[in-house]
């Protein structure tokens, strides 16, 4: 395609946001159509993306190329491939459906859509960005927004909360940094691309095992991986819904996919060096963090302590170093995304009439709310990876990539990870029974089901959740070339 799409899916959601910039704070109406077209709009091109995507090569598609600042040959190079195209286009959706959540904010509304949708901006960015430069740009583009989201629309400790966020971001960032300036002045000619350093620039072992680190702070700020994940809690419980949708769905897999696409490919014998670490780092992820949400009676922090759980799958498949746990990782990255935003949706839904968030509280809610109970239940077994539902095929594929690995140690490490299903299982259960299943309380005669616009925002995701876990090779299909190519060029 001629058509410069991948720029315009980029930037379309900024020209929205001075549009509403323009637009007076008293038309509220107004302001919101604004930001629901222009977060769809990315959408629609996502899906004639989706639509040209082919799958059969390697290769960057989509790629618009040129020289941006030639004192340091810095270019504007964006493209897609099999690695980002899934975690892409979920952006596209998930950015779009919480928009649409969003349509009850009554507080500051014209800033709030602006920093939405400049959100929008940066995670697309980050995703299809090949020159470190513009890598790290989205990257920051990303911290500011979800910052005042957090801290102006969150809840009682928002502003600890957003403190904290932005102290934990930044310093990684700044240490990432320092990694990229090392790589460009070390590479020869210097650059910045991320195709060039990895197919063509050769790094000495030492280099790449200190590169690696400081590249590894960065992105395990963003997963998060143990023990830098003490943001992600306090961040998801202060965040107003839709930022608790979009930082569990998108912003933790830019950290999985900062591996995948910086640290890997530039640094493949560092990648076989640090193989058990990252393993062992995960089988911890998946252990503490099943068993720390087990212990939770907040509703949002016990899904954000799982999804802690869920990203040590990605880690310990990465770790492994095989297609298969390539593709489960990627895979995990798209499931987890929609299964867990879909989760904090339906938590933000019952919050809005409840006002509490505390399981012990609730009791029989099926009684009034049947169709929310019903939605729950599927969001719920998908989380815990019932087979034929979205989260079982991450899961399984990155257990089974991890079993295949040619590492001695890492069969056990797979069977060790399969202690994390069995307790997400007992803790999202109990949780079910607890909250849905016993009598009615009382205290919550007046509740009432699910309303139209929530089911908008809520169906797609669920439709998603089942379509992938019927027909799992609609992810597969999409990126089995390219993630065979960098495991190739790893380990050939």
């Amino acid at each position: 395609m001629d058509f410069p799409i991948l720029s315009w899916m980029i930037f379309i959601p900024l020209i929205g946001g001075m549009f509403i910039l323009c637009t007076p704070k008293e038309m509220e109406k107004t302001i919101k159509g604004l930001a629901l077209v222009f977060s769809f709009i990315p959408l629609v091109l996502a899906g004639m993306i989706y639509a040209n995507f082919n799958p059969k090569i390697a290769e960057l598609q989509f790629v618009e190329k040129m020289l941006w600042i030639p004192a340091f040959n810095i270019h504007y190079h964006v493209g897609l491939d099999g690695l980002s195209i899934s975690i892409f286009l979920l952006t596209a959706l998930l950015t779009f459906l919480s928009i649409l959540i969003s349509c009850n904010v009554t507080k500051r509304v014209k800033e709030y859509f602006i920093l939405f949708l400049i959100l929008e901006t940066g995670m697309l960015g980050v995703f299809v960005a090949m020159d470190l430069f513009l890598f790290y740009i989205f990257w920051e583009v990303v911290l500011l927004p979800m910052y005042f989201l957090i801290g102006v629309w969150g809840g009682a400790r928002r502003r600890y909360a957003a403190i904290k966020f932005v102290l934990y971001t930044v310093i990684g960032s700044l240490i990432m940094l320092i990694g990229i300036l090392c790589v460009y002045f070390t590479s020869s000619p210097h650059t910045m691309d991320i195709i060039e350093l990895s197919k063509t620039c050769s790094f000495a072992r030492e280099f790449q095992n200190l590169m690696f680190f400081l590249f590894f702070i960065g992105f395990a700020v963003k997963v998060p991986i143990w023990p830098f994940h003490t943001w992600l809690p306090d961040a998801h419980v202060e965040a107003p819904t839709a930022a608790s949708v979009i930082l569990a769905g998108i912003l933790l897999k830019m950290g999985i996919y900062g591996f995948l696409r910086v640290s890997f490919p530039i640094f493949p014998d560092a990648a076989i060096y640090f193989a058990y670490p990252f393993a062992v780092l995960g089988v911890i992820n998946i252990i503490y963090g099943a068993c720390t949400a087990m212990a939770q009676n907040d509703l949002k922090k016990m899904i954000a302590y799982s999804s802690i759980s869920h990203m040590g799958f990605c880690l310990i498949a990465m770790g492994a170093l095989t297609v298969t746990g390539i593709n489960g990782a990627v895979i995990q990255m798209f499931t987890h995304g929609a299964v867990t935003g879909s989760l904090f949706m339906l938590v933000g839904v019952i919050y809005d009439r409840a006002h509490t968030r505390n399981i012990d509280e609730f009791s029989g809610l099926w009684h009034r709310m049947p169709i929310y109970t019903g939605i729950m239940t599927v969001a719920v077994l998908a989380s815990l990876g019932l087979p034929g539902l979205a989260g079982f095929i991450g899961e399984f594929v990155c257990l089974m990539g991890t079993f295949v690995s040619t590492f001695p140690g890492f069969k056990l490490l797979a069977i060790l990870s399969t202690s994390g299903v069995v307790i997400t299982a007992i803790y999202l259960l109990w949780m079910m029974e607890r909250v849905f299943w016993k009598e009615l309380n009382p205290k919550w005669e007046h509740l009432t089901d699910i309303d139209k616009r929530e089911l908008l925002a809520i169906i797609p995701l669920l439709i998603v959740i089942i379509l992938i876990g019927i027909c799992p090779n609609l992810l597969v299909d999409l990126m089995n070339v390219s993630t065979t190519q960098i495991v190739h060029e790893i380990m050939p």
